[in-house]
């Protein structure tokens, strides 16, 4: 049963892991086509990589902001007041802008309300904004739940440059620049798409509404010059840590208001400044509260992020996501080759040091792919590499320990402890443990005149009394090294040599034949004395060297590690014949290899013959030299 137990174990093994395998590699393919639940992580791997490569990326020089900051804000207080100001404001700051023909001007402010007290304020903004056609006004998707009551979409097909059925009834919920009269709305949707952990990663293309595509702010710019926009509905941003060129509000409308006519090199760098450019207005004061945050961080204006989406698209800069077939297979091959390597008995220490190694360098590769605008995610695959070697390796202990409490079990019937773990600790089974030719010297120990001694006591009592002698001659062998072989009645069989190599397992299993002769005398004095009477017993010992077959023998339901062939038979003939000689008796073998003992000398016995044997063998009694 053991034996099968050891075999299958090593069968069972390979067939764990190779569920093990398959059940990962489904998991893995769930995760990536469906569930998404490392998303976030990979997100924030992919943050990090975009923060290295942040100082790499130059932001586009067509793209310049004005920027409604702190300082413009305190600036302006006393031409518009407080925020606010009054719409003709910007007004004056387009008319000027015209002058030098931008591209587009793009403002990151809503329109949303009527200025009641100033409606000459707003008339004149629609007046100017109608007036020049690349002016783009932000417009915002609202709830979902709140388009029973929106306006219809047939309605805003210029507006939003829709295409769609004139006569479709839906209708969508949506802020609308309601200040600005619709004749000069040139809109996108400034919606903010951030990811569940609220980071703002993503830019919108198109949002879906009945059928209807309604264009992000940056998609609408960008295709109404002209320029291809990527496949999809989204696209993640590359983000750059220095800034778009900014000009301050409060500052730019002191120069051009307050200095007309301009002076001849202010035109020139006013013609530089915003001649063919794209020009997004918004504001990054704190009173805008109008800040996100994103892989650089917290507070991130809106309008830098309008013009971070505006460059993206116009440069081809976004960010591409491989398909999610290239990290399946990634991980499929990790997870196969884990298999293999654990199903083939690789050290667990190594097989983590080389995922160590992978992880690095597929880390690496992401990195650098990053440098190339493509987003490879490692960490679904890794994660679930490490899960599996996590997995494997635990499962592989617990069988180990499972297995090292099976043989510790087994191997302490017949060894000295600290033996048996020396051979668990060296990972020896049943089968490497069996089958073996070692060098042993085999020994037999029987006691003379037990039967006599039995029939005048109760079974239980001759039982007791053998188990008293059994645990001081076992004592015995397993502190000289030895094992323990079996008990044959009142006989004793033992050898030296294995499992575990022994140089000298002549002169062990001698000293022990001596000791067991000692403990054998003291045990008899010990019953005379607690018996009162004078007891006629005494041990026979034989000791034979040589080459025998050791290993675990028997049935599948019964195994004994023991040793077979002729040499255990000698040594049996050998105890056979130490009546009326001496206690202990070895063979010439045995006294040759114990020649460089200098505690004890050999005393010959004469040559005898053996059953089985052609020729006699010669026998010697050991005799400890007097110290």
């Amino acid at each position: 049963m053991l034996r099968s137990l050891f075999k299958s174990i090593g069968r069972s093994s390979g067939r764990w892991h190779i569920v093990m395998a398959l059940l990962f590699a489904l998991a893995l393919a769930a995760e990536l086509f469906g569930l998404h639940a490392l998303q976030n992580t990979e997100a924030r791997l992919g943050d990090v990589y975009q923060r290295r490569h942040a100082a790499e990326q130059q932001p586009d020089p067509d793209i310049v902001v004005i920027d409604i900051d702190d300082r413009s804000m305190v600036a302006m207080q006393e031409i518009a007041g407080l925020w606010a100001w009054r719409r003709e404001i910007h007004a004056d700051l387009l008319e000027i802008l015209s002058q030098f023909a931008p591209r587009a001007v793009v403002f990151d402010l809503a329109f949303t309300e009527h200025d009641m007290r100033q409606p000459k304020s707003d008339a004149r903004l629609s007046e100017v904004v109608q007036a020049l056609p690349y002016v783009y006004l932000p417009a915002t998707r609202l709830p979902a739940e709140l388009d029973g009551k929106g306006v219809r979409l047939a309605s805003l097909t210029t507006a939003l440059h829709l295409t769609g059925n004139a006569s479709d009834p839906a209708t969508v919920a949506i802020q609308l620049p309601e200040a600005i009269a619709p004749a000069g709305w040139r809109l996108g949707l400034i919606n903010a798409d951030k990811d569940d952990d609220g980071r703002l990663r993503r830019n919108r293309l198109y949002t879906e509404v009945h059928g209807w595509k309604l264009p992000s702010m940056p998609a609408r710019v960008v295709s109404d010059l002209g320029m291809a926009l990527p496949p999809g509905d989204d696209f993640l941003l590359r983000w750059s840590s220095k800034l778009h060129q900014h000009l301050p509000y409060g500052d730019l409308y002191k120069l051009l208001t307050e200095r007309q006519p301009l002076h001849a090199d202010d035109v020139k760098q006013m013609e530089n400044l915003f001649r063919n450019k794209i020009i997004v207005i918004g504001s990054s004061a704190t009173s805008a509260f109008d800040h996100h945050l994103s892989p650089l961080g917290s507070g991130t204006p809106g309008v830098d992020i309008l013009a971070t989406a505006i460059d993206n698209l116009k440069n081809g800069n976004n960010v591409r996501t491989v398909s999610p077939l290239l990290p399946f297979l990634f991980g499929l091959a990790l997870i196969a080759l884990l298999a293999w390597a654990f199903t083939h008995r690789m050290n667990p220490m190594l097989i983590g040091i080389g995922l160590a190694l992978l992880t690095m360098a597929s880390l690496a590769l992401a990195d650098a792919a990053l440098a190339g605008n493509r987003l490879l995610p490692v960490v679904t695959p890794l994660a679930f590499a490490w899960a599996w070697y996590l997995t494997a390796a635990v499962g592989g202990y617990l069988r180990e320990r499972r297995s090292r409490e099976q043989a510790v079990s087994l191997f302490g019937r017949f060894l000295n402890p600290n033996v048996v773990r020396q051979i668990v600790e060296h990972g020896q089974t049943v089968e490497s443990m069996s089958g073996k030719t070692s060098e042993v010297t085999v020994l037999f120990s029987d006691i003379r005149g037990f039967t006599t001694l039995s029939e005048s006591r109760q079974p239980h009592e001759i039982v007791t009394l053998l188990n008293r002698y059994f645990d001081r001659q076992v004592e015995v062998v397993f502190r000289h090294g030895g094992t323990l072989d079996k008990f044959i009645g009142d006989c004793i069989m033992a050898f030296w040599g294995a499992p575990v190599e022994d140089a000298r397992h002549a002169d062990n299993a001698v000293a022990a034949a001596l000791e067991m002769q000692q403990v054998l005398l003291d045990f008899k004095k010990e019953l005379e004395a607690e018996q009162g009477n004078t007891l006629d017993f005494d041990v026979g010992i034989g000791v034979h060297s040589g080459p025998a077959v050791v290993g675990f023998i028997g049935a599948q339901k019964k195994l004994d590690y023991t040793a077979i062939g002729d040499t255990v038979n000698l040594a049996s003939r050998v105890e056979g014949l130490t009546k009326g000689i001496a206690r202990v008796l070895v063979t010439r073998e045995t006294m040759q290899l114990c020649q460089s003992s200098d505690d004890m000398r050999f005393e010959a016995k004469g040559s005898f013959a053996v059953k089985g044997r052609v020729a006699e063998v010669e026998l010697f009694e050991p005799i400890r030299k007097a110290t």
